[in-house]
């Protein structure tokens, strides 16, 4: 009892006198910015806050998504204690202490325990065993928040005992609402310009759009003035504003794609650094490169759509600043292979013919036979099976009748974009 007196106390000081992101930090679900497809009314975790049947739960996304926040909420509404815990301060002397005391109050009051538990990857394999047993048997909630991919992270059993949810990004609107709500509550104003700015640069983090536009009142006050302009917000997060509107968005996109196309590195490597300055999506970046890597380079060098799915993949798991050194590697390497559209045009001159042409049937040696009654109706009959053959290949009809003569794919001749000989290799014979 002297426990939640003092952790009441606390919050009460906390949002009078805290920090602006404690100040504003949600008191009910309807409060909560983002994760609407989680807390939206009749959304699956509003669904079981609501009806008190969470069970342990693991909460996976970046920083400033609402992790601790959900979990406090989660702890209020169903009239739980709360108990939070730092993996990277916390040892396993802490965790059986928490789980003595949580197994007290259920016996004492009948109620029960959540111990929030920051950082969960970081908890070694010996302490995240030690909650296992109070977790099985429903001794306390266990809500573990992490930054890190669960499956690599946090053990098997646990996991297995847990619920995932995974938390997303705060779109740039959601952040907007955010910060216009905190002005309000301060009763402060700032300029259009400079809350779209603070929104675009901390990419989807509430904390940090909070903590920035704190300094940024605060800048604001010193100079005497009763507005937040985009100057203030450049100091606060201590960047220059690089600004590109809507139409010049595209412009630079077009310039990035063009300058990689056209094999200068470094000049894709200045486009790239001027998306980012500016606070361009990382994740559309990476789209583009994803894309470029089968348009433009293709069959001359195929290990590029590798390079360019392991940078978008960097983004997701990794996230930014570091992952915009998985971006420029990507860059380079793209910029430096081979170029070939032959692929593009492949793909194009193929459409053509489903467009204009006659569909055509598909040729009964390739059709399915692996039904009862598809040998009688001839299915599959004189199909050649090419790994029976010497060379792994043989000369039989891929296509409708009408479009056997067609050819779309035209290798370049550049790097590996080459069509081999009949049974050695990519391409095959046609």
């Amino acid at each position: 009892m002297t426990a939640d007196l003092f952790q009441a106390a606390l919050e009460r000081r906390l949002a009078t006198e805290g920090p602006l992101a404690a100040r504003m930090r949600p008191q009910s679900l309807d409060e909560m910015v983002g994760q609407e497809h989680l807390l939206a009314p009749g959304r699956p975790l509003r669904a079981l806050i609501e009806a008190d049947r969470l069970s342990s739960a693991v909460l996976w996304g970046p920083p400033g998504t609402g992790k601790t926040t959900l979990a406090r909420l989660i702890a209020g509404a169903t009239r739980r204690a709360f108990v939070g815990l730092s993996a990277v301060s916390a040892g396993v002397k802490d965790v059986r202490d928490t789980v003595a005391g949580a197994k007290a109050l259920l016996g004492e009051q009948g109620r029960r325990t959540v111990l929030f538990l920051d950082e969960v990857h970081r908890f070694n394999r010996a302490q995240q065993d030690a909650l296992l047993p109070s977790v099985e048997e429903g001794e306390l909630t266990l809500i573990g928040a992490t930054t890190e991919n669960p499956y690599f992270s946090v053990n098997g059993p646990l996991l297995s005992r847990s619920t995932l949810f995974r938390l997303e990004p705060l779109s740039e609107k959601a952040v907007l609402a955010l910060l216009r709500r905190a002005l309000e509550r301060e009763d402060a104003r700032a300029q259009d310009e400079a809350l779209e700015l603070l929104a675009r640069l901390v990419e989807g983090d509430a904390r940090a759009a909070l903590n920035g536009l704190e300094v940024a009142l605060a800048l604001a006050e010193a100079d005497e003035r009763h507005e937040v302009v985009v100057a203030d917000i450049e100091a606060a997060r201590s960047t220059r504003a690089v600004r590109y509107g809507e139409d010049e968005h595209y412009d630079i996109i077009s310039a990035f794609i063009k300058s990689i196309r056209g094999s200068d590195a470094d000049a894709g490597l200045y486009w790239l650094a001027r998306m980012l300055e500016a606070g361009e999506d990382a994740r559309f970046i990476a789209r583009r490169l994803v894309i470029l890597a089968s348009e433009d380079v293709g069959m001359a060098d195929p290990r590029s759509l590798l390079v360019a799915d392991a940078a978008a993949r960097a983004v997701e798991f990794v996230g930014l600043p570091e992952a915009q050194l998985n971006l420029a590697h990507a860059v380079v390497h793209l910029a430096n292979a081979p170029k070939s559209n032959s692929v593009t045009a492949a793909l194009g001159r193929a459409r053509e013919d489903v467009a204009a042409q006659a569909a055509g049937a598909v040729p009964r040696h390739l059709r399915d036979a692996h039904y009862p009654g598809a040998a009688r109706l001839g299915h599959g009959q004189g199909y050649v099976y090419p790994h029976d053959e010497p060379g792994g290949w043989v000369a039989q009809q891929y296509r409708p009748d009408h479009l056997e003569g067609r050819s779309y794919w035209e290798p370049t001749g550049r790097g590996e974009d080459v069509r081999r000989e009949a049974g050695g290799g990519a391409g095959g014979a046609q």
